[in-house]
């Protein structure tokens, strides 16, 4: 049973004249799992957005570093069950389903 208790992503994207940085925070607590969005976009002051799950809707989430070990698993197995699925989080830290 693997669990994320934080998780940090960062990206930059060096255009001129407006370079972008956006990085999502995640940190997980005995309710839920806290989501803190930050966007900065060359020298305005940097855009915060913070949103939390609850534990129910959590269910099963398979986080980037856990769907990693998973894929590793599977490519060792050389199967992959038919519907596999699991809750997780797209680019902008919102819940999605992904499947295998």
């Amino acid at each position: 049973q693997l669990e994320t208790l934080e998780q940090e992503e960062q990206e930059c994207l060096e255009l001129r004249p407006h370079p972008t940085e956006k990085s999502i925070h995640m940190v997980s607590h005995q309710h839920g799992m806290t989501v803190t969005k930050t966007l900065q976009e060359g020298e305005a002051e940097p855009q915060h957005q913070s949103f939390s799950y609850s534990q129910a809707e959590l269910q099963g989430l398979l986080l980037e570093g856990a769907s990693l070990l998973l894929l590793r698993v599977l490519a060792r197995r050389q199967k992959v069950p038919s519907g596999l699925m699991f809750p997780a989080m797209d680019t902008e830290g919102h819940l999605c389903i992904s499947s295998y």
